[in-house]
């Protein structure tokens, strides 16, 4: 783990991103290249920023300027950089910790000194299924892959049929998707919801009087026949940061994949909703908390911090989450709260 010194003041955009990359142009006139971003600490440049500026603020010392540039090769000429840019802070071994904490609660402190809210960048957003309380119905459902293909891919056709009064127009999009089984709370054994796993995103390409058939031009995870049809709506990949519930106690249900272990960057839900006033963007602590006896009495042991999750999408009972950092092994039924400080 690298690390760097606790800035006493924020006052810069930082964000949290998924280990992915992902391209866009640079505002400066000459360069076009893409830029290769990571998990990490990233800040958004302001007119009359410097990296040497830049590094005085953020490691306490302009000297590290050769650092910073090391750490973000889009940047051709380190004396010049442009409002606009993402610039990635890195984490320097041995010189004290930065913990998310800080970094969301210290933002939002002064994120009227921002122009742009914090954000996390998670491009596999369209993935990302929920559990829904109320079943949804099906636009349509997959009945037959051309060829019969039994493995369906990207750019292959499918036949769908129409479900409900759906009436299909080539060019219109759907989010392809199936039901999983109800998803049962372990404890009370009452029905939490219905899984809704996504499995890709199909364009209609022909309406017949029966059927309709579509091209994928999104693959997520294998789609089968039966797999059921709703209309898509793109959801942003920039998940603004927003401060959390204060008071929240919660658990995480299951994985989307079904583990009985998760770590970094796994899906998995929480019991907490819209109701419960989760939004999209909230930081979230996961915690585990020993009971032991004490003086004849079963006694709840300090909560120990395990790791973090951030909310991707939320329903009325409950949330679809990524965890961002781990420290050991988490399991269902690990607990959710707000941060204890």
């Amino acid at each position: 783990m690298l690390f760097v010194n606790k800035v006493a003041s924020i006052r810069c955009l930082c964000i949290l991103t998924a280990i992915i990359t992902f391209s866009f142009c640079h505002l400066a006139e000459a360069n076009e290249n893409p830029v290769k971003y990571e998990a990490g600490f990233y800040y958004t440049v302001q007119k009359g920023d410097t990296l040497w500026d830049l590094s005085r603020r953020f490691f306490d010392s302009p000297w590290q300027w050769p650092d910073l540039w090391h750490e973000n090769s889009q940047i051709p000429n380190p004396h010049w950089i442009y409002p606009g840019e993402r610039i990635r802070l890195f984490l320097k071994e041995g010189r004290g910790s930065l913990s998310e904490t800080d970094i969301v609660k210290s933002v939002l402190q002064e994120k009227e000194m921002v122009i742009e809210r914090p954000y996390y960048y998670y491009p596999a957003i369209d993935s990302v299924g929920f559990i829904k309380e109320i079943p949804i119905s099906p636009s349509g459902l997959i009945f037959k892959a051309i060829e019969d293909k039994e493995i369906i891919g990207t750019e292959d056709v499918i036949y769908i049929k129409p479900e409900g009064n759906n009436g299909f127009v080539p060019g219109d999009m759907y989010t392809i998707y199936r039901v999983m089984e109800p998803v049962i709370d372990k404890k009370t054994k009452a029905t939490i919801g219905t899984q809704y796993y996504i499995t890709g995103i199909v364009e209609i390409i022909k309406k017949e009087p029966d059927f309709a058939l579509g091209k994928v031009v999104k693959l997520f995870r294998t789609v089968k026949i039966d797999d059921c049809l709703i209309p898509y709506k793109p959801r942003s990949p920039k998940i603004t940061l927003v401060e959390s519930k204060k008071g929240l106690n919660g658990e995480i249900i299951i994985s989307e994949e079904h583990r009985n272990i998760m770590g970094d960057h796994n899906i998995a839900f929480i019991n907490k909703g819209e109701k419960d006033g989760i939004k999209t963007g909230q930081w979230y602590g996961i915690y585990y908390q020993e009971q032991e006896q004490i003086n004849g009495k079963e006694v709840f042991l300090t909560p120990i911090e395990i790791g973090g999750l951030l909310v991707l999408h939320i329903e009325q009972t409950t949330a679809t989450t990524l965890i961002i950092r781990s420290k050991k092994d988490i399991h269902p039924g690990a607990t959710v709260c707000s941060l204890i400080q």
